[in-house]
């Protein structure tokens, strides 16, 4: 597979980030960004000291781990008939997990561990006291992830992202929003992790099976990260991540960048899915007209002629405005059956 190179920049302030970089809506690579803190520092100096420097925040937590056998070879997903999944989740101890991982740096493949999604301000306070972001500004709340050579299938997070490599090496591989038609994605609410994924296998694609992928790989970006490096994901990017070391580590930031809202655009979806998946192909080109018409339309003109007292949902969000509507919308939707 030849993708292309993510955007790189050696450094990047604040301001650049969010008045450029964000609106673009475009991936970039930040290389350098956390080369100073202790963590990074603690990792490149070798995995022991890493877990050293790990557990001297650690206050016995129990932390979402998941394992699987050598066999996975650390990709986690369904398994071969997708009657489960080839890893299962428990609440394991930081000190098990890391003295695992210590355990099998020599071993080739071996059992897949990952420590998923620590809030630090949470499950290891005062890490972040030692390990801030300047760019973000308190801005998010960091999260911790944990393993050796696992391969997390293409998935987008309905947020901005900045993934920071704090430890080992990772190839991310991203995919604009509008690739979803080619990636061929699994399930929806049966998911790995909680969000749908590609069914792609990236290391052997089939092609006779997804032959669209191919477009997928012409519009896709990759860049490996080391540690220090971050990436900056934009919101809804698909992201497909593999880490290359024995024992690898990132911290992630996520938060929204979007104008407020009053609702998740992942419930409208899922209500659009309830009510309009099963409609026949006439009366989903008329919705689809309405929603071009009501939700796409960037085009201020277009409710222009109607008052501004009387433009209610359609005009400047009022909270007396947004509470009505609300409130009729729960009403209908309690009538469900």
């Amino acid at each position: 597979m030849c993708f292309q190179k993510i955007p790189e920049t050696n450094q990047l302030q604040a301001n650049e980030f969010f008045n450029e970089v964000i609106p673009a809506g475009k991936p970039l690579v930040i290389r350098g960004l956390v080369k100073d803190w202790p963590l990074v520092k603690a990792g490149i100096k070798s995995p022991f000291d890493f877990c050293n420097y790990l557990m001297r925040f650690d206050q016995g937590q129990n932390f979402n781990t998941v394992y699987g056998p050598a066999s996975v070879r650390g990709r986690i997903f369904y398994n071969q008939d997708m009657s489960g999944l080839n890893c299962q989740s428990e609440q394991k101890k930081l000190a098990a997990s890391l003295q695992f991982l210590l355990n099998n740096l020599q071993t080739s493949p071996a059992p897949t561990l990952a420590i998923q999604s620590v809030i630090l301000d949470q499950h290891l306070p005062g890490l972040t006291n030692e390990n801030q972001l300047a760019l973000l500004a308190n801005k998010a709340s960091p999260r911790l992830w944990i393993g050796n050579k696992t391969i997390v299938a293409a998935h987008y997070d309905a947020s901005d992202n900045i993934a920071c490599c704090v430890a080992g090496k990772r190839i991310f591989t991203v995919f604009p929003p509008d690739q979803v038609k080619n990636l061929y994605v699994g399930p929806f609410e049966f998911t790995p992790s909680g969000v749908s994924v590609s069914m792609v296998d990236f290391d052997n694609p089939d092609y006779e099976k997804f032959p669209d992928f191919k477009v997928a790989e012409n519009n896709g970006f990759q860049a490996e990260l080391h540690p220090g490096d971050a990436i900056y994901i934009p919101y809804l990017w698909w992201h497909h991540v593999r880490a290359l070391s024995e024992l690898n580590a990132l911290v992630n930031y996520w938060w929204n960048e979007s104008p407020p809202v009053f609702g998740a655009p992942g419930n409208a979806l899922q209500h659009t899915l309830l009510s309009l998946k099963n409609a026949s192909p006439t009366q989903k080109q008329a919705w689809k007209a309405l929603f071009d018409y009501y939700i796409f339309n960037e085009n201020p003109a277009a409710i222009a002629y109607i008052p501004e007292e009387r433009q209610g949902i359609l005009g400047k969000l009022k909270t007396e405005t947004v509470q009505a509507f609300k409130n009729g919308l729960i009403k209908a939707l309690n009538k469900i059956n």
